[in-house]
């Protein structure tokens, strides 16, 4: 999966850009929903100790991490 998605069947429903305080109320709403819940929480977890930003993203992507870190629009999902 390239990142979170509003509609999961739909990659051009890509949520770029998350705050974590908005976390709970997208797992309410079963946007973030099943194998991704521990990954959000472990971003979560990782912004709440100062880490400035986590990214998740699909690696499957060749160079993945240079797209998302050295474009303006990224590939994938930063939580804040």
């Amino acid at each position: 999966m390239r990142g979170l998605l509003r509609n999961p069947k739909d990659d051009t429903t890509l949520i770029r850009v998350v705050n974590v305080s908005e976390v709970p109320g997208l797992i309410k709403d079963g946007i973030i929903s099943g194998g991704m819940i521990p990954k959000v929480d472990c971003c979560v977890e990782a912004v709440r100790c100062g880490v400035s930003r986590t990214h998740i993203l699909d690696g499957r992507i060749p160079h993945s991490v240079l797209i998302e870190m050295l474009s303006n629009e990224g590939i994938g999902t930063m939580l804040l």
